[in-house]
């Protein structure tokens, strides 16, 4: 390891983990800093608890009255937990979370003071939310913006805090928040799912969308990350060259966990436990130093809660055990990037799994109804879904490495696709015969069967379906799992009405039930076909023949992120009732506006780095070998001194060569991104940057990566991926 790197983080290789004791059993502390149901029975007095109930499950209001008393247990519950503070938690446009601290304290007097919080405080807050993104919904002089409180996501506290996740709306009360649109799209599904499930039980009153999400993760030493200007400021390496090693071997892959990581893990998740987070799951990913946690499936606005606090608990804890966690989708080229699987199903009341198989043909038609309306909902709506996963990020990542590609389709297995070819083919156009209901129930029965033998896990498949649920891969690691949730609720919400009124219209026409929905089912299976790809998401082949289908293969952020105004788009959010149309324009500006900005400070950085640490390392190193050439020319005369020097004039030469280009590249990027700065409109402008400012990043890597490969190691100034991407 070079000496002048070394100064930067001379300890790392003595860093000694930084283990937590504790002797119980982890259930014992399962949410014991959380404000659950069993903690409002005690606390509350009954008509309350009752009235909160109602609120947690159907949305009622709670009066004054039971608001108060609300409050005043939940102080008094959070004080027994050692909280001196209260804040609205809540998830603004930032793609994280935030908070404004409010101290319970009140004085009342000379000398006196009490502790305070009540119902109006509980329900409703004004925070200052001038300096949050709004995509022009309001002016900087309409700044007040109001926190409402969401019932059905239970209060925590974390440190000295009680945190009450709450939406976030303007005056004029538009959403200017993921929770909002979420919440109005879980209710949307569960209107439409209950009424395609009174087909078949009518005992069924609630559908919940579950999600399970599974959080891939880079650590890195901290002393390592703070000599890196780049992953202080994108998260991301921007330049660095690929190490001998790096993941070709997959020995990393659910190997042994290093004991200082383990450390680190057991302290996150017993903070998540106490949070009543349900981590299960920990292994070692594919690429060095990246690794996974996940924990079991929970109603999917309280897992989207619990996924925004883990991505918080990760980041505090890890500087505890002198680590950094990257949650950037593509933190370290030639290696894996990070995902965030989004597991989603549907479940009754009566704890049926809408997209799980059953035990009779009557319960798995229902699951073919369910499974075969998702991939219509898939079909019609594939660029929305490319769209809700755009980020600056998640472009380095498709397409890569495991990673599903820009192409959105939907993977089945082969023995899944072949019923589904057999019922479309088999289902006749006129009158069903009782024989023709026999053999297709015959047919329905054996699914079970089939999917007990549908293992095969297509890794290239941004969405597959894997016995019981289906699979986003798409969704990148840093992201709101809020944002794909709302389009893949709302896109399903959708489909099942006008499955419905399909149905319906062929029951009024005098078909049987079974065989309405069962020729509906033919229909849609015909019509989404094209979305179904089993094969290798990576091969140019399925460019091809995605091309040749009609799928879209929107490969950046900007031309995916155009599709949220199309008519059809905002019409959909429109009729659902979960974005406004300008909500959802505030939303797409936004999203521009936020792309613009983070290849903005990518390519100062390129720029920064380039000059300011490169340059100078490459010009000493052409500078010492200078030094040598004459020096042997002095020595040996120049004829021999040249001969002699052959080596050290060719390395002066390739320096020469890449530090040229490289500095060209930086210059016209330069140009171009202040070209692009004097854009006004946020999609062009995000165009511009897109086309004529990142398009110069990987030229100006390569050269650097090069240059890193000619000069003495002692001399390069930033800290290697052979470095980082081994630390224990």
């Amino acid at each position: 390891m070079a000496t002048k790197r070394l100064r930067a983080y001379q300890d790392v290789l003595n860093r000694k983990p930084n283990p937590i004791e504790f002797g119980g059993k982890l259930s014992d502390i399962y949410a014991k800093n959380v404000f659950h149901i069993d903690v409002m029975r005690e606390y509350l007095p009954s008509e309350a608890f009752k009235s909160m109930m109602a609120s947690v499950n159907s949305g009622a209001r709670l009066d004054r009255k039971n608001a108060d008393q609300v409050a005043s247990a939940m102080k008094d519950w959070a004080i027994s937990k050692g909280a001196t503070h209260y804040t609205h938690w809540f998830q603004p446009l930032t793609g994280a979370t935030a908070e404004k601290h409010d101290a319970f304290f009140k004085p009342t007097g000379p000398g006196r003071a009490i502790e305070r919080f009540d119902g109006d405080l509980l329900v409703q807050q004004e925070p200052d939310a001038s300096s949050f993104p709004n995509g022009g919904i309001r002016n900087t002089f309409e700044a007040r913006g109001y926190t409402a409180w969401d019932p059905s996501s239970p209060a925590f506290v974390i440190g000295k805090t009680l945190c009450i996740p709450t939406i976030f709306i303007s005056y004029t009360g538009e959403s200017l928040d993921v929770k909002m649109p979420l919440l109005k799209a879980l209710h949307a599904v569960d209107e439409a799912a209950v009424a395609i499930c009174q087909y078949f039980d009518k005992n069924v009153t609630k559908v919940n969308a579950t999600l399970g999400w599974e959080q891939e993760y880079f650590l890195i030493d901290k002393a390592l990350f703070n000599a890196r200007p780049d992953l202080i400021m994108t998260g991301r390496a921007l330049f660095g060259h690929a190490p001998a090693k790096g993941q070709q071997l997959e020995d990393h892959y659910f190997g042994s966990i290093p004991e200082r990581v383990t450390a680190f893990m057991r302290e996150f998740e017993m903070e998540s436990l106490l949070l009543g987070i349900p981590v299960t799951t920990r292994h070692n990913e594919v690429a060095p130093n990246q690794f996974e946690c996940a924990p079991i499936f929970e109603e999917c606005n309280l897992a989207n809660d619990h996924n925004l606090l883990l991505m918080d608990l990760l980041e505090k804890i890890a500087i505890k055990h002198d680590f950094r966690v990257l949650l950037h989708e593509k933190p370290f080229a030639g290696v894996n990037g990070s995902g965030k699987h989004n597991n989603w199903s549907l479940s009754t009341n009566t704890g049926v799994n809408l997209l799980a198989p059953g035990k009779n043909p009557k319960s798995n038609l229902q699951f073919l109804t369910f499974f075969v309306n998702t991939i219509k909902a898939i079909h019609d709506n594939a660029d929305l879904l490319r769209a809700c996963i755009a980020s600056a990020g998640n472009d380095h990542r498709l397409g890569a490495n495991e990673a599903p590609p820009a192409i959105i389709s939907a993977f089945i297995g082969s023995q899944l696709s072949a019923l589904l070819d057999d019922l479309e083919k088999n289902i006749k156009a006129g009158k069903m015969t009782p024989q023709d209901k026999t053999e297709l129930k015959l047919n329905i029965g054996k699914i079970p069967q089939i999917l007990l033998d549908n293992t095969d896990r297509n890794r290239t498949s941004p969405f597959a379906f894997t016995g019981n649920k289906f699979e986003f891969r798409a969704v990148g690691s840093s992201a709101n799992c809020g944002s794909s949730m709302i389009v893949l609720n709302t896109i399903m919400a959708n489909q099942l009405i006008e499955f419905k009124k399909l149905v319906d219209a062929r029951i009024d026409k005098g078909e049987g039930k079974d065989e309405a929905i069962l020729k509906e089912l033919q229909s849609l299976i015909k019509q989404s076909k094209k979305i179904r790809f089993e094969g290798n998401g990576y091969g140019d082949e399925w460019v091809k023949e995605a091309e040749k289908r009609g799928l879209s293969n929107l490969k950046d952020t900007p031309r995916a992120l155009k599709v949220l105004h199309d008519k059809n788009v905002v019409k959909l959010f429109d009729k659902m009732n979960v974005l406004s149309p300008r909500e959802l324009e505030a939303r797409q500006e936004i999203e521009f506006e936020n792309y613009c900005l983070k290849i903005q400070i990518e390519s100062r950085l390129m720029g920064d780095i380039t000059q300011n640490y490169f340059i100078p390392a490459a010009v000493e190193y052409q500078n010492k070998l200078i030094q040598n050439v004459q020096g042997l020319m002095n020595v040996l005369g120049d004829k021999a001194g040249r001969e002699a020097s052959k080596a050290q004039i060719s390395l002066i030469e390739r320096v020469s060569i890449h530090l040229n280009a490289m500095k060209t590249a930086s210059d016209t990027m330069l140009d171009n991104r202040k070209k692009a700065n004097k854009i006004d409109n946020a999609e062009k402008k995000a165009l511009a940057y897109c086309d004529t400012v990142k398009i110069h990043f990987d030229e100006i890597r390569y050269h650097a990566d090069k240059l890193e490969l000619l000069v003495e190691d002692e001399l390069w100034p930033l800290p290697k991926f052979r470095e980082m991407l081994f630390t224990r």
